[in-house]
């Protein structure tokens, strides 16, 4: 799972597919291999900068029309050379592997960020004991419970200040107890403040 900010690097021969839980617009981009030979050699996901962002936008837009002046190819050469220089992260939100019980979990916290059920009474509706509740989540996960939780909320945080709802708002969409709380909890994940966050988002206006 990966916010609207972020991109998945996927080598060549690699199975996956692609969804969204909620409905949502993406683009994907088909490389040549010879093309993405020095890209990673494993799945990658990093960050998204405004530059590439519209670097892919223009390349669907162009896409299919008469390029006598090289001009599309130009466009590719600088998405690679963003593809390059991107900045590997470690935030995506992983998920479980399909048709586990474990994933209608997943998916129901996804819904309702704000239910603070623990192991114990998750473990109770999916027939399971709290050890081993917690035993298989890291197992198909790769991180606790908790900590997964703790990043699934910070990437609906994302999703809800970047789409106007307000802090106080949004921390109690997600369940916080205080807007102090969710602040400190965005801020010790993010390195800023979710104003600071949002303010950096900002599109430039054009004077």
């Amino acid at each position: 799972m990966i916010s609207s900010e972020q991109a998945v690097w996927l080598p060549t021969d690699l199975r996956h597919r692609v969804g969204s839980l909620l409905g949502a617009e993406f683009r994907s981009l088909w490389i040549a291999e010879e093309a993405g030979r020095d890209l990673p050699a494993s799945p990658t996901v990093f960050a998204v900068t405004g530059l590439l962002k519209a670097l892919i936008i223009e390349a669907t837009a162009i896409e299919g029309k008469k390029d006598s002046d090289g001009y599309a190819s130009r466009v590719t050469d600088l998405i690679l050379d963003q593809l390059r220089r991107a900045r590997p992260l470690p935030g995506a939100l992983p998920w479980p592997r399909g048709g586990s019980s474990l994933t209608d979990l997943c998916e129901a916290l996804y819904a309702d960020p704000a239910n603070d059920r623990g192991p114990e009474a998750w473990g109770r509706e999916l027939g399971m004991s709290e050890r081993t509740l917690a035993r298989r989540f890291e197992a198909e996960v790769g991180m606790s419970f908790r900590d997964w939780r703790r990043r699934l909320r910070l990437f609906k945080a994302i999703e809800l200040l970047g789409g106007g709802l307000d802090v106080t708002r949004t921390a109690m969409e997600l369940g916080y107890g205080s807007t102090s709380a969710f602040v400190y909890a965005f801020r010790t994940q993010m390195g800023r403040s979710p104003q600071a966050y949002m303010r950096g988002r900002a599109p430039l206006k054009r004077s």
